[in-house]
């Protein structure tokens, strides 16, 4: 991987765009009112679930059907995930050569023509250049053709049940659910050195398409680029501002991304609410999680293992504040059932579900051998 260059946001100033009236998302019901982030740890007063790329992202040589059924990062996946009782829906954005943000994963964008594949990158075409991708609009027209590099190298076509058509930030809080809270992942190649004035830049347009559409809706900001969210950090006070990483699973040439201490470092310097990990790197070290519950961190996870209801449910008992997950309907039916929502229930109190089901009890001393044991499981 290429370095990340480390960006001095001391000089950088804050967003003018963002007017003087602008809502505070973290006076929804979901979350404690009148935080003022800077003064006040951001809490997490529920174990959330958050749809990932909306209803669960595309693996399309995948035998599992949830996995093609509706196209991902698209409105009519985010309001898919919107029937269910998810609290966020994730999704990852990037901003077209022209300063639109749009909604899109993957750094380039695959097309073919009479069997030769076209490449662009998504930060290179202007905003009419990447809606001509996939279905379109407007009746009758024909977009280009949508492929898709899987992780093998193998390109396919970008097929699934419910297709749908790209979209903009903005159209996103414009046809999504005000209530249903966004985890807006800002998106940037690991494999290109940004420079402070274009990390600013695409900040900020993001920012005001967020100040003027956002209304009440909560939002979290999170990123796997150490300088993008320090900077996001800086230029806004509102929302909470949350560090990815792959927690020691994968390594890379920027330390800040190695491991959920440097993490934890990383918040703790530049100010950040919390951590989204992947899970195996909790797992792998759940000792990390109580040094960051008692850093006033909040800390969330990603990754396979979260359309697995028990590794759920596990982290809830380390108390960890929720997960990202694909298999949305699965999970939050699992979580309804087995994962109390209220804060009154007394100490030893179980709560039992409609189904006369109890969640699993356990005693200090099986919680941690089962801590003990985890790391070891995940080796495999």
């Amino acid at each position: 991987m290429a370095a990340l260059k480390a960006v001095h946001v001391s000089d950088v100033p804050n967003l003018d765009q963002v007017p003087e009236n602008a809502s505070v998302a973290l006076y929804s019901t979901r979350f404690s009112t009148g935080v003022e982030m800077n003064k006040v740890a951001y809490r997490i007063p529920k174990f959330l679930v958050i749809g990932h790329r909306g209803n669960g992202m595309n693996v399309l040589q995948s035998g599992d059907r949830r996995m093609t059924a509706i196209k991902e990062n698209s409105i009519v996946s985010f309001n898919a995930a919107g029937k269910f009782p998810v609290d966020f829906v994730e999704f990852d954005v990037q901003v077209t050569k022209d300063g639109c943000p749009v909604i899109f994963h993957d750094d380039i964008i695959l097309s073919e023509d009479n069997g030769i594949v076209f490449e662009k990158r998504v930060t290179e075409l202007t905003l009419s250049e990447f809606l001509c991708y996939g279905p379109q609009r407007e009746e009758g027209k024909k977009g280009n053709k949508l492929m898709r590099k899987t992780k093998d190298g193998k390109i396919m076509e970008w097929n699934v049940e419910t297709d749908d058509s790209l979209c903009t930030l903005q159209e996103v809080f414009q046809q999504v659910k005000p209530s249903l809270g966004f985890n807006i992942e800002l998106k940037f190649d690991d494999h290109i050195v940004y420079g402070q004035d274009h990390l600013s830049n695409v900040l900020q347009a993001v920012l005001q398409v967020v100040f003027e559409h956002a209304k009440d809706r909560p939002i979290i900001f999170s990123s796997f680029q150490p300088d993008a969210v320090l900077l996001v950090r800086k230029l806004q006070c509102v929302y909470p501002v949350f560090f990815l990483t792959n927690g020691g699973t994968e390594l890379y040439y920027d330390v800040r991304r190695n491991s959920l201490e440097e993490a934890m470092k990383l918040c703790l310097e530049g100010g950040l609410q919390g951590i989204v990990s992947e899970v195996k790197g909790v797992f792998r070290n759940p000792g990390a999680v109580n040094k960051i519950k008692e850093a006033k961190l909040s800390l969330l996870t990603y990754g396979k293992l979260n359309n697995v209801w028990e590794a759920v449910y596990m982290q809830h008992l380390m108390g960890i504040d929720g997960v990202i997950c694909d298999l949305v309907k699965e999970i939050t039916e699992a979580v309804a059932d087995m994962i109390p929502q209220s804060s009154n229930l007394g100490e030893g109190e179980s709560l039992s579900n409609r189904e006369g089901k109890t969640r699993p009890q356990f005693s200090d001393k099986e919680l941690s051998f089962l801590f003990k044991l985890i790391p070891e499981l995940i080796q495999l």
